[in-house]
């Protein structure tokens, strides 16, 4: 793939992340919204809409960073483990999952009841599922468990930050951000390479009929 093409996923997916951010903001922070609303202060709610909007792009940019990191590791896991690549990421989404659960609940000390922390793991494992079937339709059944692997694992490790934070409204803006940025990428990745080798072998057969 050309460098046109990676500046051009670039930018939509930057701007995927600015949108899906400052919707997420309308519902997530939505008192905020409500107190600039009225009475009206155009200053601060323009600065609402510029700062959510500025965590958009920066949780895409850190989304971006997670799928060139995840290009890498599926190959390097490709090249060390061979065949058994496909067995070592099932066991690393399902030890994700288990942190996922465990971790959080650990940390807020038994103040919020097991069965939403399940509820989340679940909500990630069934959202990255939907889109990996995607994906394996649209290429090959192959794709499937890579892409499974980008959407929990690698989805998990970037939204640590957020996990971080106290309370819950910044972990939901920005998990719904790299979700969104995520799912992009993937989707649209084969799209473009295909594009690619359908423009090579129109190039190789005018060259053949050329010589011929």
């Amino acid at each position: 793939m050309n460098s046109r093409k990676w500046v051009g996923l670039f930018l939509k997916t930057l701007l995927i992340g600015g949108i899906v951010g400052l919707i997420t903001s309308f519902f997530v922070k939505a008192s905020l919204y409500t107190n600039f609303l009225n009475p009206f202060d155009f200053m601060e709610l323009t600065g609402l809409i510029i700062y959510f909007t500025g965590l958009g792009l920066l949780f895409s940019i850190i989304s971006q960073t997670g799928f060139f990191v995840y290009l890498f590791i599926n190959q390097f896991g490709l090249s060390l483990f061979r065949t058994f690549w496909p067995t070592v990421q099932v066991l690393l989404i399902a030890f994700v999952v288990f942190d996922l659960i465990y971790f959080p609940y650990n940390a807020v000390g038994g103040d919020v009841s097991l069965f939403w922390f399940i509820l989340m793991a679940a909500a990630v494992l069934g959202y990255g599922w939907i889109i990996a079937k995607i994906k394996a339709r649209e290429t090959n059944q192959r794709a499937f468990i890579p892409a499974l692997f980008l959407m929990v694992v690698m989805t998990t490790i970037e939204w640590v930050p957020g996990l971080r934070t106290s309370g819950t409204d910044y972990a939901w803006l920005m998990i719904i951000t790299l979700l969104a940025c995520n799912t992009y990428q993937l989707l649209v990745l084969h799209r473009l390479t295909n594009s690619d080798s359908k423009g090579k072998e129109k190039i190789n057969s005018k060259v053949s009929s050329n010589k011929a």
